[in-house]
């Protein structure tokens, strides 16, 4: 059963969401950063962007981003933001726990133009 929804995030919003593992019947709780804007986004459409947060480093993803301000994302360690990315309803994100500092804002938004350049053109 989904829950009511009672919160819209906000871009730079680092929450925790359900990752399903392949085989679709387990979920383990992981963090996730919104990318969607609040404003053009999130509100109406009641679902968020998002790019997947790991503390994994092995096979790195091009354009992977460290993240720097472990404090004000509310992450308890060594993290990266992933370009995985998906869109999720925001009954199912369980909650906020901290958001991106200015610095780690700076370079997702800059891996992330590099990794959608040609779109503009």
């Amino acid at each position: 059963m989904m829950k009511k929804i009672s919160n819209i995030y906000k871009t730079f919003d680092i929450v925790v969401v359900p990752f399903p593992f392949t085989d679709n019947v387990h979920a383990k709780n992981r963090p996730a950063v919104v990318i969607s804007s609040y404003d053009y986004f999130n509100n109406s459409a009641e679902h968020s962007i998002l790019a997947m947060i790991t503390s994994s480093h092995h096979n790195p993803w091009p354009l992977d981003i460290p993240i720097k301000n472990l404090k004000s994302s509310g992450l308890e360690k060594t993290s990266i933001i992933r370009l995985k990315l998906f869109t999720l309803d925001h009954r199912i994100i369980l909650k906020k726990v901290g958001k991106l500092s200015l610095i780690d804002q700076k370079n997702l938004k800059k891996n992330f133009a590099l990794a959608f350049n040609e779109i503009g053109d």
